[in-house]
């Protein structure tokens, strides 16, 4: 069973967490997932969902979504600094952000570690683990573009949200699986909900 760590921060794009979180889940991976307060709004206003802020509730709340079990799917607090996620001896070996927040960009990039999604990140660099950022924010300044290449040079690997339309999408929704696709295909997960190119 594959170990990801995936965070939802509060950038526009909830729904591309979302998707990502049930396909992972859906996959047979282990998932240890963490948001923050403002993704938790964006949840809101981007979606029909208003989804539990403590711990506990929301572990209930996704598990019967998702139809998965607490032991598949691990909900952290933002201060649970004794999750596995907090240490390199424990944390899974991929993370991703999806959302990515400037501003979690920008803490990351800093090693701020001021929560556990920070912290989590910072451990991801730190032992050389898989990070892959998705980034949903225009236009760009100096500041995010200086912060996203720190970054790569860091070896993280930043993923705009940027779908594309040579797929002829006919929905949201597939343009939504574009992005988780290609997110999927970098954390060697199976996927068909996009054909590679060529295929």
């Amino acid at each position: 069973m594959k170990s990801v760590t995936l965070a939802m921060t509060g950038a526009s794009g909830a729904q591309y967490g979302l998707r990502l979180l049930e396909c992972l889940l859906a996959a047979g991976c282990e998932v240890h997932f963490m948001i923050s307060k403002a993704a938790l709004l964006v949840v809101a206003t981007e979606t029909e969902e208003t989804l539990p802020a403590k711990p506990a509730a929301l572990s209930r709340y996704l598990c019967e979504r998702f139809q998965c079990t607490p032991e598949q799917l691990k909900v952290h607090g933002p201060e649970d600094w004794m999750a596995s996620v907090a240490s390199g001896s424990g944390a899974p070996s991929a993370m991703v952000v999806c959302p990515a927040s400037t501003g979690t960009l920008s803490a990351i990039a800093c090693g701020a570690s001021n929560n556990l999604i920070e912290r989590a990140a910072d451990v991801a660099l730190k032992e050389r683990r898989q990070l892959i950022l998705v980034p949903r924010e225009m236009p760009l300044s100096a500041i995010h573009l200086q912060h996203m290449l720190s970054l790569t040079q860091m070896g993280a690997t930043v993923m705009p949200a940027s779908p594309g339309f040579y797929r002829k999408p006919q929905s949201v929704a597939d343009v939504i699986d574009f992005v988780v696709a290609r997110i999927l295909d970098h954390l060697g997960v199976a996927q068909e909900l996009v054909p590679r190119w060529g295929e």
